[in-house]
């Protein structure tokens, strides 16, 4: 029997390399928490729906804790299609106008809240058309919490926000955070959320805004040992795929996707408000003080924010494009 020449044996290893791939692809998925933290588990939850869902021909395969970078430049590379998937907040470094969601106190309440950034919300749709510019397919939309301020010292009057407090919060390199911070008696000093633990830990901020009471179990809990919940913003996290990336799957995959994204969201809608409560009390648990707030302070927070932050941030983005959203979102 003649054998196969090396050129052929090649070519022949080669085609059976590319039906193996064309018959099972396998997606990387960032997002930041640690391992069997709710995103974890929801993420976990929606691959095992899209591999029952193509019979293993479409694969998830997780990437927690940053293990793939810095949010930020995660979905940079998302965008370049260097990273498949991600699940995470919005980074503005590559559009300030990401900052329009992240207005502080531009809700209130969850209703409020869902109304805002459901699937079809005004809000919604200009936030998926801003990462669509960036070569990004919003699948889904994950609603986390409202923020509050984690501190690993006392610090006196800290829910004051006319008092000047002397005292550091990590805030993410976002404007709108910094601004929050030093228009309410604090010093905003802006670092990766990867620099964060370090940077309370060896004191170099007293503690950090920018996250709630998931966020701060999950990943500052040995270094908070006082929370308030002030409602600061309310976080609101993506499902991303690479564009170019997504238009290649099969349109039976992309149909899985799609399914398994929209479950993904809205178990998360239904779970997320008493998920919020449970992590506040795993705080305290854990040996953090949650101080009382009243509902009086949290106004004042929000009347200086918006007389205060959101002038300025409206007019670095774009004064009529982001009057406009704002007046066509909110009821």
């Amino acid at each position: 029997m003649k054998m196969p020449t090396p050129k052929l044996l090649v070519s022949a290893i080669a085609l059976s390399t590319l039906v193996g791939v064309a018959e099972a692809a396998t997606l990387k998925l960032s997002h930041v928490r640690p391992q069997d933290t709710a995103i974890d588990k929801a993420a976990t939850a929606l691959a095992e729906d899209v591999a029952a869902a193509t019979d293993g021909e479409l694969n998830v395969r997780l990437f927690p804790a940053s293990a793939l970078g810095d949010y930020t430049v995660v979905q940079e590379r998302v965008g370049l299609g260097a990273i498949d998937m991600a699940v995470q907040p919005p980074a503005s470094g590559a559009d300030p106008r990401f900052q329009l969601a992240y207005l502080p106190y531009l809700v209130q309440n969850w209703s409020d809240a869902k109304q805002m950034f459901s699937d079809g919300a005004v809000m919604r749709d200009e936030v998926e058309s801003l990462y669509a510019e960036q070569n990004i397919h919003v699948l889904a939309g994950w609603p986390v919490y409202f923020g509050g301020i984690a501190l690993n010292s006392e610090v006196e009057n800290a829910a004051d926000p006319t008092v000047d407090k002397g005292a550091k919060l990590r805030v993410p390199p976002m404007k709108s955070f910094q601004l929050l911070a030093d228009n309410t008696g604090y010093i905003g000093s802006p670092l990766p959320f990867s620099d964060a633990f370090t940077a309370i830990q060896t004191g170099v901020v007293d503690g950090i805004m920018g996250s709630g009471a998931e966020g701060y179990y999950a990943s500052f809990r040995d270094v908070t040992n006082y929370y308030l919940p002030l409602n600061t913003h309310f976080e609101m996290w993506y499902l991303l795929i690479n564009n170019d990336i997504y238009e290649e799957l099969e349109s039976d995959q992309q149909a899985a996707l799609d399914t398994a994204a929209e479950s993904f969201e809205a178990a998360r809608w239904e779970a997320a408000q008493a998920d919020q409560a449970r992590n506040e009390g795993l705080l305290e648990e854990s040996g953090a003080t949650i101080l009382p707030v009243s509902e009086e302070q949290i106004a004042a927070h929000a009347e200086i924010a918006r007389e205060q932050v959101w002038p300025e941030i409206i007019e670095d983005i774009g004064a009529d494009w982001a009057s406009d959203v704002l007046e066509r979102a909110t009821p």
